[in-house]
C-alpha cells in the first residue's frame, strides 16, 4: 500500500518545465483564453451542425461543400485548441467552455477550473477528480475569494 501512495504523490508532483498558474496568473489569462474560448465553443458547435448535415443531408445541400466546409472548420478548431495549449491551459469540454488551469497546492499538481459562463476562476479539482471534484477557491490557502457571475 505504502508503494501505491509514493506512486501517486509522484504523479501528482509538479512535472519541471510545465506552466503552472496563481489564481491571480489564471484570472489575468482570462483576458485572452476567455474570447478563444468563445471562439472555439461557436466553432465546435458548427462543425456538430456541418457533420449532421453531411449525415442527414437537408434538400439543397451539396456534400462536397459540406465536407470541404467540415475539413476547413475543423483545421480552426484545431487552431484554437492548440492557442489554448500555447497559454498553457487544457481544454476539457468544448460545449461547455471547460478549461483548466495546471497549479501547484501543498506540493501536489492541481487544478484551477473555469468555465466560460464564470466570470473569474472560482474552483480548483485535484488532477485524477475532473469536474465533479471541483471544489470551492477558498479552500486553497491564503486565496482571494473570486467574483461570481451574476
Amino acid at each position: 500500500m505504502a508503494t501505491q501512495n509514493a506512486a501517486l504523490t509522484l504523479s501528482r508532483a509538479p512535472k519541471s518545465g510545465k506552466k503552472y498558474f496563481t489564481v491571480v496568473e489564471a484570472n489575468k489569462a482570462l483576458a485572452y483564453v476567455r474570447p478563444v474560448t468563445h471562439d472555439l465553443m461557436v466553432c465546435y458547435a458548427h462543425v456538430v451542425d456541418i457533420r449532421r448535415w453531411i449525415e442527414k443531408p437537408r434538400e439543397l445541400d451539396n456534400r462536397e461543400h459540406l465536407e470541404a466546409e467540415y475539413e476547413t472548420t475543423m483545421d480552426r478548431l484545431s487552431e484554437l485548441v492548440d492557442e489554448l495549449h500555447q497559454v498553457g491551459v487544457e481544454l476539457k469540454d468544448f460545449e461547455r467552455g471547460l478549461i483548466d488551469f495546471p497549479a501547484v497546492h501543498q506540493s501536489r499538481e492541481i487544478y484551477l477550473c473555469w468555465q466560460f459562463k464564470e466570470e473569474s476562476v472560482c474552483a480548483w479539482h485535484e488532477t485524477d477528480a475532473g469536474f465533479a471534484g471541483r471544489q470551492d477557491i477558498a479552500l486553497l490557502d491564503d486565496e482571494q475569494p473570486c467574483e461570481k457571475a451574476a
